[in-house]
């Protein structure tokens, strides 16, 4: 009986836990008042249910305490959702203290109130005080009313255009106190960016205004400064220098990380403008003792700074080229800062410092930390890749790791060995024996596919491969797909090889692939090969035994589109994750119904729209390794990317793409052309198409299609009309192979066939390059413009003759050829040039040699006959390109201007 009346008082004394703050509440003594508003505001913060003392705590709002208010304004902000009609009685009070004329502390709390009242009702309210505070003597009052614009723009946005407050705010970047500058820009940007309407319109007075301010203000005002002038596109290189030199250099010193980084990002955005070299090299030296000093600071601004530098040593080679030293691992470091101090060094390898960077990675191969470890040894063969003339060093490297027998050193090792067989082949094949000592430690299906594939590509070397295989045939059934797709195919090539010796073995792989194997692809590949082993071997011989494409190194990372955004985005999330903000980013607000709910259905169909967005945008975003895979590179596990030219491409016409029928690599991967809110010719809506044009084997054009269907109905019966252009790109048929796509999200992808020279427009090309298409389906016919590069038109001819060259460029006058400059993003030889562009249908016909430069003379044939004629000087000592080229057809050169960008990663100055 006890316990029960102890379990009544309890819940009793509970009950009347409310009753006793509203008598506390209404207490004459304003110290019982602001005890008990701070019990309301600590029983509101562990999740209370104090709602119903709404009234109450309005009532308490009629005082002269600033530190009641400041109670009473939290308690408001966070219930006026819930109860929005006694919110309209409090806003009354609200603008009384707004209008208060003794005190700018009041004035500023009260607007700040208001704006974090996200009720449509409040709006009317809200208008006349937040004018006043704008204009109000006191300079914190102004700071506040900039930030509460925004807010306001948030719950209605057409109210703020209509009562001129964009202007007002325009007008408030000439404030005289710097904070009111700094949150102004952070308004306007904030505004800009929610309407995805550039409402902030820099311009040289702007910019004049803003320095000042850059000056004075706080650490994060800087910041929100400096973002701005990032934004802001300097006129010619005078106005880039001034801007630089007048207040951005002296933010390299601040002691905040965020200042730096940002004046970091606008000095890399300027520096394009820049006209001369020198200055520069200047700036670049300047950049580096900031960047330097961030490295010393905590693990996870170090992880920041150095995801940025891979950013910005793509951008500017030079930059941190002496500072190997500090990106060594130190015994302290994370793993997650480490990793990335490998990856930025690989990326700084160079003749001068790569054998102390070899020597780091070789100690670091030998660390208790699996993962470092194994990054470590990928380094050393991305050296190895990457510069021809350490590779000797780096094999011996890798053999001194392999000779250790540690299981995880020796798998990745042998990963990495055969990717620097394919780079070299015929150099380094003496160190197959010590890789066949280790077969035992193997046991990873990447290591073990690698080891395979040796076996098989050296098989006449190897006196026991034949025995080495049946090793690994002992557990075919149970090896992963791609290991037993390359066991198929070693078998194979040991069969041409060495075929008295393997006559049983390859029997029996086959007969197990064919009858016992439940994978259609391994099943599909051995009906192949036994067909032309019984058939035709000497067809057998030519395909399996055919000769590889080298593998690309990574001199060509990042396309110069995609990195001159990122280098926009410095110290954002998009320069961690190194992608665009869309691919994780949405501007699109949550809206609230009159209750404060989000309306449940038009939130699942933005979740459906961001899905297909992810998928149609965020292709070829991750970081890629420089293998690329052949025919039989199956244990890649889809890592690697397949590259046209020769394994031993000359400078001249040999190394050309179409010699092997390989399809060049995509320089544009699938972008959206139409969104979901786009009607068609009956004002139907619901089809999303992302769309690319690219190049098959064989210089086939064909037409790549991924379409969304956001409609509650299935959709169907797709047909595509191409209407005529300059070269004449028509589909080889009108029906698109696209099954039925199901409704609200479901997608679809099919690659259709072009064929050039069927439309002929009969008018010169214009840039960009465009297709103009309509496609019809079942619930509507839809219109659209497809992008696509000069490079889908070339013609797979081989190069010009030598004598016809000559002739026409001399016969050219100097100022009829476009001359343009630019950097690459790294050096590389006029070799890999002439191999890159021979992947694209552009062939070299001469190569000479000048004191600074290697000039390289190339011609190129556009589907309808017309020809481009070039020469191209790489600079020696750097990255330095030089771009005069000509045509009979004018309107060509600007095109292959952009193609040469986009092809050889081509900064040109002045764009």
């Amino acid at each position: 009986a006890a316990k029960s009346g102890n379990r009544f008082f309890d819940a009793a004394g509970k009950r009347g836990e409310i009753q006793e703050f509203k008598e506390e509440l209404n207490h004459t003594n304003k110290e019982k008042k602001k005890e008990a508003l701070k019990k309301v505001i600590q029983a509101m913060t562990v999740g209370s249910d104090v709602s119903s003392l709404f009234p109450d705590v309005v009532n308490c709002m009629q005082t002269n305490s600033l530190d009641l208010k400041k109670l009473v304004y939290l308690y408001v902000i966070n219930f006026a959702k819930a109860q929005p009609d006694l919110a309209i009685l409090a806003i009354q009070s609200v603008r009384k203290d707004a209008n208060d004329v003794h005190n700018p502390l009041l004035r500023a709390l009260a607007v700040r109130t208001m704006g974090c009242i996200r009720l449509e009702a409040m709006t009317e309210f809200l208008l006349e005080p937040l004018r006043r505070c704008c204009k109000d003597p006191d300079a914190y009052v102004r700071k506040t009313a900039t930030i509460c614009i925004a807010k306001l723009f948030e719950i209605n946005r057409e109210l703020v255009r209509e009562q001129g407050f964009i202007d007002i705010l325009r007008d408030m970047l000439g404030d005289s106190n710097p904070m009111v500058v700094a949150n102004a820009v952070a308004s306007l940007c904030e505004i800009s960016f929610s309407s995805r309407k550039n409402y902030l319109q820099l311009n040289e007075d702007v910019i004049s205004k803003l320095l000042p301010a850059l000056n004075e203000c706080s650490e994060w005002g800087q910041v929100f400064l400096l973002d701005a002038i990032a934004m802001y596109d300097p006129p010619n290189s005078r106005v880039a220098e001034t801007i630089l030199e007048r207040g951005v250099m002296a933010r390299l010193s601040h002691a905040n990380s965020a200042v730096v980084l940002s004046a970091i990002k606008v000095m890399m955005r300027f520096m394009d403008k820049v006209s001369t070299a020198e200055v520069q090299r200047s700036y670049c030296k300047k950049m580096s003792p900031p960047l330097v000093t961030l490295l010393s600071a905590e693990p996870e601004i170090q992880y920041v700074v150095m995801r940025n530098i891979s950013l910005i040593v793509q951008k500017q080679p030079q930059i941190l080229q002496g500072e190997t030293r500090m990106f060594v691992c130190k015994y302290n470091d994370p793993l997650y800062v480490k990793l990335e101090k490998i990856a930025v060094m690989v990326q700084l390898a160079s003749e001068r410092n790569v054998d102390t960077i070899l020597s780091e990675f070789r100690e670091y191969a030998s660390e208790v930390d699996i993962e470092c470890v194994r990054r470590s040894v990928r380094a050393i063969g991305q050296c190895a890749i990457k510069l021809s003339t350490a590779t000797e060093r780096c094999v011996d490297a890798l053999l001194e790791l392999i000779r250790t027998k540690v299981s995880y050193v020796v798998q990745e090792a042998i990963v990495v060995v055969r990717d620097i067989f394919r780079k070299y082949p015929g150099r380094y094949e003496s160190i197959i024996a010590d890789l066949c000592q280790n077969l035992e430690n193997l046991d990873e299906p990447e290591a073990r596919g690698a080891m395979i594939w040796i076996i098989g590509e050296y098989a006449d070397r190897i006196d026991s491969s034949t025995e080495l295989l049946e090793n690994f045939l002992e557990n075919f059934g149970e090896e992963p797909s791609s290991v037993q797709l390359q066991l198929l195919t070693a078998t194979v090539k040991l069969c041409l090889k060495k075929p008295q010796a393997s006559r049983d073995l390859v029997g029996r792989v086959l007969k197990i692939a064919t009858d016992e194997s439940n994978n259609p692809d391994l099943r599909d590949r051995g009906y192949m090969y036994w067909r032309m082993l019984s058939k035709n071997p000497a067809m057998a011989r030519t395909v399996v035994l055919s000769e590889r494409p080298t593998i690309a190194d990574d001199s060509f990372a990042t396309q110069p589109r995609l990195l001159d955004r990122l280098i926009s985005n410095l110290c954002s999330l998009s320069s961690v994750y190194h992608e665009l903000p869309e691919t994780f980013l949405t501007s699109d607000h949550k809206g609230f119904n009159q209750q404060g709910g989000q309306d449940e259905d038009a939130e699942d169909e933005k979740e459906k729209v961001k899905r297909v967005q992810h998928e149609m945008m965020a292709r070829s975003q991750a970081p890629q390794r420089y293998v690329e895979e052949s025919g039989d590179e199956d244990s890649d596990g889809g890592r690697s990317r397949s590259s046209s030219s020769s394994g031993r491409g000359t400078p001249r016409g040999a190394g050309r793409a179409g010699n092997n029928d390989a399809a060049p690599p995509a320089l544009r991967s699938l972008a959206p052309v139409m969104s979901e809110t786009t009607r068609g010719q009956n004002g139907q809506t619901g089809l999303k198409v992302a769309a690319a044009v690219v190049r098959g084997k064989g210089g086939a054009v064909g037409l790549q299609l991924m379409v969304g269907n956001f409609t509650a109905r299935p959709m169907n019966d797709f047909a595509i009309q191409v209407n005529k252009n300059p070269f004449g790109l028509a589909p080889q048929a009108a029906q698109l192979q696209i099954p039925e796509v199901a409704p609200n999200g479901g997608t679809a992808q099919t690659l259709l066939p072009l064929q050039p020279n069927k439309l002929l427009s009969n008018t010169a090309p214009a840039e960009p390059l465009r297709l103009e298409v309509a496609m019809k389906t079942n619930v509507d016919i839809f219109y659209m413009r497809i992008d696509y590069e000069l490079s889908a038109v070339l013609a797979n001819g081989g190069p010009v003759p030598k004598d016809q060259f000559q002739s026409t460029w001399q016969s050219v006058p100097p100022d009829s050829k476009a001359k343009t400059m630019g950097q690459l993003t790294q050096p590389v030889s006029p070799e890999q040039i002439a191999q890159r562009l021979s992947q694209f249908y552009v062939y070299t016909v001469a190569q000479t040699q000048g004191n600074d430069a290697a000039n390289l003379y190339v011609s190129a044939s556009t589907s309808n006959q017309l020809v481009i004629y070039a020469e191209i000087s790489v600079q020696r000592s750097g990255p330095g390109l030089m771009l005069t080229c000509a045509s009979p057809a004018p309107p060509l050169v600007p095109l292959f201007q952009n193609f040469i960008s986009e092809c050889l990663r081509v900064r040109w100055q002045g764009s």
